[in-house]
């Protein structure tokens, strides 16, 4: 399976880190290395003094498909989730002032926490799901579905026309405004709707 990323999907995160509003969605790729193991810690790695959560909405796809049109794409997964694409900042700013990948900074072991899936008709309008990330018992991400700049059906349309997808490959569809530096001893948690989906302890 592979994770596909994408990025600069919420307008008030392309604005705090000062980044360009994209015209099309931009997409990097995790390798299934970087999922955190079920009920594991995260340990903070050696090569980074500034790993960042960011919250993200995911979708589990359920069946091989390419050149899919939005229309159908509702067609080609079952189960939303949470999750959070941890990022090295610092790691990630130096490569892109060096114009070069990120995949250092964005998929790194442990990178990549996906929490319980819950099945779409849970949901009334998947665009229109409010989700949240907790540190320490504090709110310090909110987000909802309506505010991305490309929606979950677009998303998998756009990403098939370039990678095939196929059964259990998870897309991460953008993360809100918020995302913050994690320390040791920290204590992450994702609500979807209230429900907590994941919970991460930092080391």
């Amino acid at each position: 399976m592979k994770i596909i990323c994408i990025g600069r999907n919420y307008t008030d995160h392309i604005k705090e880190l000062n980044n360009q509003r994209p015209s099309d969605p931009v997409v990097f790729i995790k390798p299934d290395s970087a999922i955190l193991p079920k009920d594991q810690d995260f340990y903070l790695p050696e090569f980074s003094k500034e790993i960042h959560y960011e919250v993200e909405v995911l979708v589990k796809i359920k069946k091989v498909g390419k050149h899919i049109s939005s229309k159908f794409a509702h067609n080609y997964y079952d189960e939303i989730g949470l999750g959070i694409d941890f990022t090295a900042r610092d790691l990630q700013t130096s490569l892109k002032e060096k114009g070069l990948p990120w995949e250092k900074a964005k998929g790194f072991d442990g990178a990549a926490v996906i929490g319980e899936w819950r099945s779409k008709s849970t949901y009334s309008d998947l665009n229109d799901i409010d989700f949240s990330l907790h540190k320490n018992d504090k709110v310090v991400q909110k987000g909802n579905t309506g505010l991305m700049l490309w929606k979950i059906d677009e998303l998998i349309a756009y990403v098939s026309q370039y990678f095939m997808l196929k059964k259990g490959d998870v897309i991460f569809t953008g993360t809100p405004a918020g995302v913050g530096k994690i320390q040791a001893n920290d204590y992450l948690s994702g609500e979807l709707e209230g429900e907590r989906l994941f919970n991460v302890k930092i080391r």
